[in-house]
């Protein structure tokens, strides 16, 4: 074996930290992805060590690697931070999931089977129910399921880790644009025509309704968004007036 053989060839030491700093990554993912780990504050290593029993090292190396997937930034000097996602960022995210879910659904229409629509159509009817009664809260897990269920059908390993990376990026802008008045419904309508197109083995039309429904999702989430910041920034002037007078 030559020295530069040697140097390719990890150590079990080396194996190990990789494992643990996986570990550990996926801590803060999950730390950051449930909001206690908040857009835009620091990420204490010395705290996450000490939560987590571990040395700062695998911290380190984890908090890199959630930097390359786009949770975290390094500022330089200063230390690491949840990323904070802008409009244009958020923007950017919608219209390449659009991308993804089309080619997603025109890639299943050859694939899928009865058994396989059966299920997806059990899951847009639990969602009729949530959407009938305004319930959030278990629409949205359901939606997050059917997508996934068409997204894992493609068999496209590629296609998966990219959407799924997306998703996680999105999840640093916290909005509630679903729970809009008929926005569940018409997102489920949605999810209808979907369907449609993945029973007639339809592709442009599955790319199609695919594509659109991010989209459209993409004008509920803003439509919510502005009408929020429009709301806080109107209780403000109030607040201030009141001050005034």
């Amino acid at each position: 074996m030559t020295d530069a053989t040697a140097r390719t060839i990890p150590t079990v030491a080396q194996m190990r930290e990789n494992s643990l700093s996986g570990v550990v990554r996926h801590e803060i993912e999950t730390l950051i992805l449930s909001g206690e780990l908040p857009a835009g504050g620091r990420v204490n290593e010395n705290a996450i060590a000490l939560r987590l029993g571990v040395s700062r090292g695998p911290v380190r190396e984890a908090c890199r690697g959630l930097v390359e997937q786009g949770l975290l930034d390094l500022i330089p000097n200063r230390g690491v931070f949840v990323r904070r996602l802008d409009r244009h960022d958020v923007e950017e995210v919608y219209d390449l999931r659009a991308g993804l879910t089309g080619l997603a659904g025109s890639l299943v229409t050859a694939r899928i089977t009865s058994a396989e629509m059966d299920r997806l159509r059990t899951l847009v009817a639990a969602m009729d129910v949530s959407a009938a009664a305004g319930d959030f809260r278990s629409f949205y897990p359901v939606n997050l399921e059917f997508h996934d269920v068409i997204l894992q059908l493609t068999g496209n390993s590629r296609l998966i880790k990219s959407y799924r990376a997306l998703i996680k990026e999105f999840q640093l802008f916290r909005t509630h644009g679903l729970v809009q008045p008929n926005a569940l419904r018409e997102s489920n309508e949605e999810h209808h025509a979907i369907l449609d197109a993945l029973e007639h083995r339809d592709s442009v039309a599955a790319y199609d309704t695919s594509y659109r429904h991010v989209q459209h999702g993409k004008q509920r989430m803003f439509a919510a968004f502005d009408k929020l910041t429009q709301a806080g920034a109107a209780s403000a002037d109030g607040a201030h007036n009141r001050t005034i007078e």
